[in-house]
C-alpha cells in the first residue's frame, strides 16, 4: 500500500495533533517510530499506519519513502531541545536538525518525491547565539538548497493540552509554594498546536506555499514569568513566581546538565532566550495572513 503522507516525528506532541488533522482532511498517513507501543492511541485513526522503523537508518528511510505516492508529501517534525556543549553544536543537534533533513532530501530525490514540509523554529539562524538556533539554521539551509518543493515552518513555543512546556511548569508550581525564575523577562509568543497543524495541512493544497518560510506565532506576547504564572493558574496553584538573577539561572542550568535525565533548562536554552522568541518587527503573521487561521489564545488553557 502507498500512503499520501510520510509523517516523520509523528509520534510526538505536534505529530499526534497533525496526524488526526490530516486524516480528517482525507489523507492516509504513515508514521515511523522506534517505539510502536507508545503509539497505541493511533489505533482510533484508521487512515494512520504505524511502522516500526528508525529514520536515522538511511536504508529504512529509503524504504519508507518508497511507500509514499509520487504525488504525496514528506513532513519532518523532528526536533530536540538538549545537547552537550560543542562548536558549532553537539552530535545530538547535528543528527536531528542537520543530518536527518539532508538524508530525507536524498531519500526523497531517489524516489521521485517533491513535496516536503519542514519544522524549524523561530529564531533559527546559522549564526545564532545557541547551538539549537545554529543547528536549526543549518537544517533550513540544507532544505533551501534542495530541488524539492519545500515549505519551512518556524513556530514559537507550541502549547496545547498535552504539551511538555506549560504542563511541566504547572507541575512545578503545584509542588512548590515559591518558584525562583531566572530570565523571567524573556519573551515568547506561544502558538497553539491546533493552529500549527492547520498551517501544515493547509499548505499541502497551496502551490504558492512552496519555497516559502513562515513564522508561526500566537496572538499574545508573554514573558517567561507570565507563562509560569499562567501555568500556576492552570494547576490551581498559589505558587509565587520570584524573579532570580541571571547568574543564578546560569549556575542552575550548569548543574542540571550533569543530571542523567532530561532537564528543564540548559545553558544552551538560556543562550536561545537572549533573542526574543516573537514575530520579528515587520514580520508576516502567516497564520492570519496566509492561512486564514484565527489564532487560539494560550489563556484558553486555563
Amino acid at each position: 500500500m502507498r500512503y499520501d503522507i510520510l509523517l516523520i516525528g509523528g509520534n510526538g506532541f505536534v505529530g499526534r495533533t497533525l496526524a488526526a488533522r490530516l486524516q480528517r482532511e482525507g489523507y492516509s498517513v504513515l508514521i515511523p517510530t522506534r517505539h510502536p507501543a507508545s503509539a497505541r492511541d493511533f489505533r482510533i485513526l484508521p487512515a494512520v499506519h504505524i511502522e516500526d522503523a528508525d529514520v536515522n537508518d538511511f536504508d529504512e528511510l529509503q524504504s519508507l519513502c518508497a511507500c509514499i505516492k509520487p504525488t504525496g508529501a514528506v513532513i519532518n517534525l523532528v526536533g530536540v531541545l538538549h545537547d552537550k556543549p560543542a562548536t558549532p553544536y553537539g552530535k545530538v543537534f547535528k543528527a536531528a536538525h542537520v543530518d536527518l533533513p539532508k538524508n530525507i532530501i536524498t531519500a526523497m530525490q531517489l524516489h521521485g518525491l517533491k513535496r516536503y514540509l519542514h519544522m524549524s523554529a523561530l529564531g533559527a539562524d546559522s549564526q545564532g547565539l545557541s547551538m539549537y538556533q545554529r543547528s536549526k539554521g543549518d537544517g533550513e539551509a540544507a532544505v533551501k538548497a534542495s530541488n524539492l518543493d519545500w515549505t519551512i515552518f518556524r513556530p514559537s513555543v507550541i502549547f496545547g493540552e498535552q504539551d511538555e512546556f506549560i504542563n511541566l511548569f504547572a507541575k512545578l508550581t503545584k509542588l512548590f509554594p515559591a518558584l525562583p525564575l531566572a530570565h523571567s523577562d524573556a519573551q515568547f509568543q506561544p502558538v497553539s498546536v491546533d493552529d500549527v497543524a492547520g498551517a501544515f495541512t493547509a499548505s499541502l493544497k497551496m502551490p504558492r506555499a512552496t519555497h516559502q518560510s513562515y513564522d508561526l506565532v500566537g496572538a499574545t506576547v508573554l514573558t517567561m514569568k507570565e507563562i509560569v504564572q499562567l501555568a500556576a493558574r492552570k494547576s490551581k496553584s498559589s505558587c509565587i513566581v520570584i524573579p532570580a538573577p541571571d547568574l543564578v539561572g546560569y549556575l542552575q542550568a550548569l548543574a542540571f546538565e550533569y543530571l542523567p535525565i532530561k532537564t528543564l533548562m540548559s545553558r544552551d536554552n538560556i543562550a536561545s532566550m537572549q533573542t526574543p522568541n516573537i514575530l520579528p518587527p515587520g514580520g508576516q503573521d502567516a497564520l492570519m495572513d496566509v492561512f486564514g487561521i484565527s489564532r487560539r489564545a494560550i489563556e484558553d488553557l486555563v
